[in-house]
């Protein structure tokens, strides 16, 4: 077979890459293998998402893992928390097949440990790129497991649940934009004996994604979500990646929240029930995140950026919550794994304890302007870092490098991080207002172009 880049679709986190011509059913028989040896586990959980390409990478990556001895339980068209759920729930490891919000050339290969133990590339995702690419198109010897099926939908619904009290719902309208993804059997499962009116747009699994990319970050793709909230007098609207372990949320007003916020709003409320716990959050969130934290009597810990590191700090600590600007959202009591539905139930029932709408409930958490995320493209990330240190230091600015490099400068702050895929710098500023807040991003730009 043609030669393997492999260094093009191991990435931190995950397995990732265009099928056929990066990511293809020998690949996937070789990543089972080299999954299943590493682990040594009797059986192994298998899920996908829509993408066509699945069902033949599923195949190929079972038959790998059965070839050394694994039983490959395989649940089928499920959302990424589900498959961390049966992670959880079997105790086993597990590989779920998505490429989340990326477009529909992709496809990708999510791995976990038992109970949802995050493996990136510093924590055995490393090692297994290693066996793949020495045996990536050898045969496979003939399967020594079976490969059975099992529903998980129904436990994993009732789990759900459990984050809330259900009884305590009051009757309120959500429009969930799926985009033709995995919330499209999410959200009708987990609202159906719900006192919820719940309306979805583009409900038909499809991942070619025929209406808008599955990628809820980008504002572009929350127009049609945030229109048809305004125009039916929705409670609340919903926007999920295409795996659905991701969510952003829109106000009745049609204005969304950021994960910041969301991740404030989300402590806030456990917090208030369970004082003293310790909440995660990421360094780019908001400076809002541990003011709220510590107004609620809990303690906050920052962490880097990406799941694997959010996992661990998490599983160190004892977090009963963590989140990130990214509209990804972890549970102690979720296997220490991260769930868009969880969040948006959390945020109903909050909404149920009183009658003021979502963006009454939430301004007080949306204290400062932020940029958002912007990549500036620099030949050496690391030079750039540095010489912007340098330019830094002896100004009376704060710089921690718990993950590229921050700076805060009294009334804003900014953080460079470099890309772990692409030669480019990522960059994020928050300041008191929205003009202060575009100023000080184009000052940051201009360092990097000066540093370059």
């Amino acid at each position: 077979m043609a030669a393997v880049d492999l260094g093009a679709i191991f990435k931190a986190y995950d397995v990732r890459g265009t099928y056929p011509d990066q990511l293809d059913e020998a690949v996937a028989a070789a990543v089972g293998r080299a999954f299943a040896r590493q682990q040594g586990t009797p059986r192994i959980v298998v899920g996908r998402d829509m993408r066509p390409s699945g069902p033949s990478l599923v195949e190929a990556f079972s038959d790998g893992a059965r070839s050394v001895g694994a039983e490959v339980v395989d649940i089928g068209v499920v959302s990424t928390d589900l498959l961390y759920f049966a992670s959880g729930h079997l105790d086993a490891p597990a590989a779920m097949f998505t490429a989340s919000h990326n477009p529909a050339a992709y496809n990708g290969i999510k791995l976990c440990g038992r109970a949802a133990r995050p493996i990136g590339i510093e924590s055995g995702l490393g090692e297994i790129a290693e066996e793949v690419g020495a045996h990536v198109g050898e045969p496979l010897a003939p399967a020594r497991a079976e490969r059975v099926e099992a529903d998980l939908w129904p436990a994993w619904v009732q789990h759900v649940h459990s984050f809330i009290d259900v009884p305590g719902l009051r009757a309120l309208r959500v429009v969930a934009d799926v985009a033709n993804g995995m919330g499209a059997l999410v959200a009708p499962r987990v609202f159906a004996d719900l006192p919820i009116e719940l309306e979805v747009l583009y409900p038909e699994l499809d991942g070619t994604f025929p209406n808008h990319p599955a990628d809820p970050i980008n504002p572009a793709n929350l127009v049609d979500l945030q229109r048809r909230v305004r125009e039916t007098g929705a409670d609340v609207g919903l926007a999920f990646d295409g795996d659905a372990d991701r969510v952003f949320l829109v106000d009745e007003r049609g204005g969304v929240l950021s994960g910041s916020t969301t991740t404030a709003l989300v402590a806030a409320s456990l917090l208030d029930r369970h004082p003293g716990e310790t909440v995660l959050f990421n360094l780019i969130c908001s400076r809002a995140v541990p003011e709220v934290i510590a107004e609620h009597g809990g303690v906050g810990v920052r962490t880097r950026v990406g799941h694997s590191f959010i996992k661990q700090v998490m599983a160190q600590t004892g977090a009963i919550f963590g989140g990130e600007h990214s509209g990804h959202y972890y549970y102690r009591d979720n296997f220490r794994a991260d769930s868009g539905v969880i969040t948006a139930l959390i945020v109903l029932e909050l909404l149920s304890h009183g009658t003021e709408p979502l963006s009454t409930v939430s301004a007080p958490f949306q204290r400062y302007a932020a940029s958002g995320e912007h990549n500036s493209p620099v030949e050496d990330p690391a030079r750039v870092l540095a010489r912007v240190r340098e330019r830094l230091i002896g100004d009376g600015v704060v710089i921690d490098e718990l993950d590229g490099l921050t700076a805060d400068l009294g009334s804003w702050w900014f953080n460079l991080r470099p890309s772990n895929t692409e030669p480019l710098l990522r960059v994020n500023v928050e300041a008191a207002d929205e003009v202060s807040c575009a100023r000080h991003l184009a000052e940051v730009r201009a360092m990097i172009e000066e540093a370059r």
